[in-house]
């Protein structure tokens, strides 16, 4: 297998955290490698999806798209690896819906920050755009602190797809907008996801591309 991806990429973290978690064999193909070979065009990754966006896996004749796709395609493909969805439809439901908040009402809402400062998305930052997604972070993280557990994961005592998301996005987010002291159960969860052996790993392989956080490089975690 073949993951395009960068290693400093929250949404490369969540495939990585997977593959990691199932002991699976693949290279990682770094896309500022691929882009870079091929004197700025989006090179392999843009044969593969047009769109050049990561992470990309190719696992044999199969292209899999979208961080959340590609590990379903994982569990079904390596049935006798740790499962990340679990097979009762109930509980499958209640992890694809923390799947998609920590995708797009927590990692959505910290890039939504961080795109104000790339010059290629807008030309200044926009303080009231900074301003709504922080209040937004804020908010989730208020919900969040009332419904994830004490101890365990995000969806009970299993590891699952939910944390694969969780984990990357609560790393960057408290970069772009701590977690207040209010909100403790969120900040534990966050504690525990990062001594998860296969998150330290991903946030490990990001170390040396922290230069790159547009909001000042950290040493933080």
């Amino acid at each position: 297998m073949i993951l395009h991806g960068h290693p400093f990429s929250s949404y490369t973290w969540k495939a990585l955290i997977a593959l990691y978690e199932k002991n699976l064999s693949f290279e990682l193909q770094n896309v500022e490698d691929d882009i870079a070979a091929k004197t700025g065009s989006a090179g392999r990754l843009g044969e593969l999806w047009p769109p050049a966006q990561f992470p990309v896996l190719e696992d044999g004749n199969k292209v899999l798209i979208e961080s959340s796709i590609l590990i379903e395609h994982l569990d079904l493909a390596y049935p006798d690896t740790m499962q990340l969805i679990p097979a009762d439809r109930q509980q499958a439901l209640q992890v694809r819906f923390m799947d998609r908040v920590f995708d797009n009402h927590v990692m959505a809402r910290m890039q939504a920050v961080v795109g104000e400062y790339l010059p290629f998305i807008t030309e200044k930052p926009d303080p009231m755009r900074i301003d709504r997604a922080k209040n937004a972070l804020s908010t989730i993280y208020r919900w969040l602190d009332e419904r994830l557990p004490d101890d365990g994961w995000a969806c009970g005592p299993d590891f699952t797809l939910a944390d694969c998301a969780g984990a990357p996005s609560l790393f960057y987010a408290d970069w772009v907008q701590p977690i207040p002291d209010d909100c403790p159960r969120v900040q534990a969860y966050r504690a525990r996801t990062l001594a998860r052996p296969s998150v330290a790993r991903a946030v490990d392989g990001g170390r040396p591309y922290r230069h790159y956080w547009v909001l000042g490089p950290t040493d933080r975690d």
